[in-house]
C-alpha cells in the first residue's frame, strides 16, 4: 500500500498553517481539543481547550473561528491519522496489520462520539472522512481475507460496525476494552482451533 492522497489528507493539509510558530499553536489546540472532547463531549469549554493548549482564547478563534470549525478539524485530523496508520501498517503480516489498525480505529471512536452531534452525516467533510477511511482501511481487510486469515463472508462496513458497537459500550478501563475487542475479532479470524468442551 502506497501513500495515497486521501480526500481528508488534502483537507488537513490545507487547514494547517505553514508558519512554524502558528503550526505549533494549531497542533497544540487540536491535541487539547481532542482531550477535552473525550472528557466532556461536544459541550467542552473552548476556554478550557485554549488553557490546555497553553494559548489565549484569541489564538483559538484565529485558528478556529467557530466551534464547528474546531469540531470538523479535530475529526478530520483523527481520520487522517487513521489513513496514515493504514499506510504504515501495510508492511506487517495481514492479520497483524488489520488488528493493529482496528485498535487505532477503536480509539478514534471516542473522538467521533464526542463530535458526531455537531457534524451532519452528509456534510462535505463527513463524506470525505468516510470515503478516506474506507479507502485506507478496506485494503487491510482484503489482504487478510486473501491470505486466508479473515473470514470472506463479510465486508469492511460489517467490520467497522462491529468494532463501533463494541466501543460504544462503557468499559472499566482500556485493558478491558482491548480484551473484549480481541474476543470479538476471534470471530473474524479464520483457522481458529476449536475450544475444548466446557466441563459440566
Amino acid at each position: 500500500m502506497t501513500a495515497t492522497p486521501y480526500p481528508v489528507s488534502e483537507i488537513v493539509a490545507t487547514r494547517r498553517p505553514h508558519r512554524k510558530d502558528a503550526a505549533r499553536n494549531y497542533d497544540a489546540l487540536l491535541a487539547a481539543a481532542r482531550e477535552a472532547f473525550a472528557e466532556h463531549g461536544a459541550e467542552a469549554s473552548l476556554e478550557d481547550v485554549a488553557r490546555r493548549a497553553g494559548v489565549g482564547i484569541g489564538t483559538l478563534y484565529r485558528n478556529f473561528p467557530t466551534r464547528r470549525d474546531l469540531f470538523e478539524t479535530v475529526y478530520a485530523d483523527e481520520v487522517d491519522a487513521l489513513c496514515r496508520a493504514a499506510v504504515e501498517l501495510a508492511g506487517r503480516e495481514p492479520w497483524e496489520a488489520l488488528t493493529a489498525w482496528l485498535d487505532r480505529f477503536a480509539g478514534y471512536m471516542v473522538t467521533k462520539r464526542a463530535v458526531r452531534e455537531a457534524l451532519n452525516d452528509e456534510s462535505d467533510i463527513f463524506v470525505a472522512c468516510r470515503d478516506s477511511m474506507y479507502a485506507a482501511g478496506g485494503p487491510l481487510l482484503e489482504r487478510a481475507q486473501e491470505a486466508g486469515a479473515a473470514r470472506a463472508d463479510m465486508d469492511f462496513g460489517d467490520l467497522l460496525r462491529m468494532v463501533a458497537g463494541i466501543t460504544a459500550t462503557a468499559f472499566e478501563d482500556d485493558a478491558q476494552r482491548a480484551r473484549v475487542l480481541s474476543i470479538a475479532l476471534d470471530g473474524v479470524r479464520t483457522g481458529r482451533q476449536a475450544l475444548p468442551p466446557r466441563a459440566t
